[in-house]
């Protein structure tokens, strides 16, 4: 199952800019809507993988995982 996130996007000076709320510092920009849906998707999935990366280089060994439900 693929998690939901919400895009708060918008117009603004011919491009469409947007962010998404559940993780900070994810935002894009795109020349229509379509395009800033696959850029914010691109940089969702990039910092997804960044943090899951530190998560685990931090806890280093003998860890493990568990689901959280918010």
């Amino acid at each position: 199952m693929k998690n939901k996130y919400t895009a708060v996007i918008k117009q603004d000076s011919g491009w469409w800019i947007g962010w998404i709320e559940e993780i900070p510092g994810v935002n894009s920009q795109g020349k229509t809507k379509s395009e800033l849906k696959k850029n914010l998707r691109s940089a969702l999935s990039e910092a997804l993988t960044f943090n899951r990366e530190d998560a685990l280089k931090a806890a280093e060994a003998n860890y493990e995982e568990a689901y959280i439900l918010a």
